[in-house]
């Protein structure tokens, strides 16, 4: 599957753009375990112009990261078109413009999801960007404002007549958030419509190598986006990619896992400073999928929410990983026992 001259080889599987979430290391290491293409955190038009330190830093790109697509969201046409432009000069493969942050604070400001209120707004804000840039633009949205409202299939064609790529279309809509099941039967008619001639990226309840696979079989989308799935759980990639390459996967071990996050935990502290750092990494541990399940576990994660030092943090890991293996261990036994 190809985005304008970028080709991402046959299934891709690309990192979603997550607020705090997709910062230069863990974008690395997705890209190391498999992903196709990785999003940057999403980026601010207005604070990109102003000149906003926080803001500019999160245009920081690693050449090993390629390629990677950085993400700007706004309401104001102007201020989103510059912000292109300076998004431009820091070199990315792509940008994406994003008309589908749900949050409050973006989507009642009239930018992210706030766009779907404002179709015309949003088409002309799509064609200025794509006519002021000399890199590929594409968009992420959902299927609607709402569920009387879902737009999604006259919206394609007509963002497609608007110079785009490739359009990420995370299956829910704006009112819904993140709850419920995603609908990906839209997502399908849109694949399946003979005037949409740009990749079709599908997103939402991606979370096992299992529904990867199901994705590309029966909506057949070009590319399949994983989002919250990977936090905390960066190994997700190797696990679908060789779901899709092969049928079957081998997960990673244990001790290959606890050294990815180990290596977050570093990376946060060299990328930012220790103290920040650590701020920014426990809720990522604390959320990882290799605590689920593991009973009596609130407390450890709790005190790995408070950590705010590196000792005490891989401290806390450590533990945890003795809880881990003592839950396979548990589990293995009460199978074997099953088994008898």
């Amino acid at each position: 599957m190809k985005i304008a001259n970028i080709d991402l080889g046959k299934f891709p599987v690309v990192l979603a753009p997550m607020e705090d979430v997709t910062d230069p290391s863990f974008r690395l290491i997705c890209r190391e375990m498999g992903a196709a293409m990785v999003y940057t955190e999403f980026v601010s038009a207005e604070a990109l112009v102003r000149d906003i330190s926080s803001t500019v830093r999160k245009l920081t790109i690693d050449d090993r990261e390629r390629p990677v697509a950085i993400q700007i969201y706004g309401r104001d046409a102007e201020a989103m078109v510059e912000a292109a432009r300076i998004v431009e000069q820091a070199g990315p493969d792509i940008i994406d413009l994003n008309f589908g942050c749900p949050v409050k604070k973006v989507a009642s400001k009239g930018a992210g999801a706030g766009m779907l209120r404002d179709i015309p707004k949003l088409l002309d804000i799509t064609r200025r960007v794509v006519e002021a840039v000399n890199l590929p633009v594409t968009v992420k949205t959902r299927l609607g404002w709402d569920c009387e409202n879902k737009i999604i299939s006259d919206l394609g064609p007509k963002l497609q007549d608007c110079g785009i790529k490739a359009l990420t279309v995370h299956g829910r809509t704006r009112s819904q958030m993140y709850t419920g099941k995603a609908d990906w039967t839209l997502i399908k008619a849109l694949r399946d419509d003979p005037r949409m001639e740009i990749p079709i990226i599908g997103n939402g309840d991606i979370t096992t190598p299992e529904e990867a696979a199901d994705a590309f079989r029966n909506f057949g989308v070009d590319a399949v986006m994983i989002g919250r799935a990977s936090f905390g759980a960066p190994w997700i990639f190797h696990d679908v990619r060789q779901m899709l390459d092969t049928g079957t996967f081998t997960p990673l071990s244990i001790d290959e896992k606890f050294a990815l996050l180990q290596r977050q935990i570093d990376e946060s502290i060299e990328r930012i400073d220790e103290y920040r750092g650590i701020l920014h990494i426990r809720r990522h541990l604390a959320a990882s999928p290799l605590f689920k399940g593991i009973p009596n576990f609130r407390d450890t994660r709790i005190r790995m929410l408070r950590a705010d030092s590196a000792e005490e943090l891989s401290r806390v890991l450590a533990e945890a990983r003795e809880r881990v293996e003592e839950n396979i261990l548990r589990e293995q036994t009460v199978a074997s026992a099953d088994k008898e």
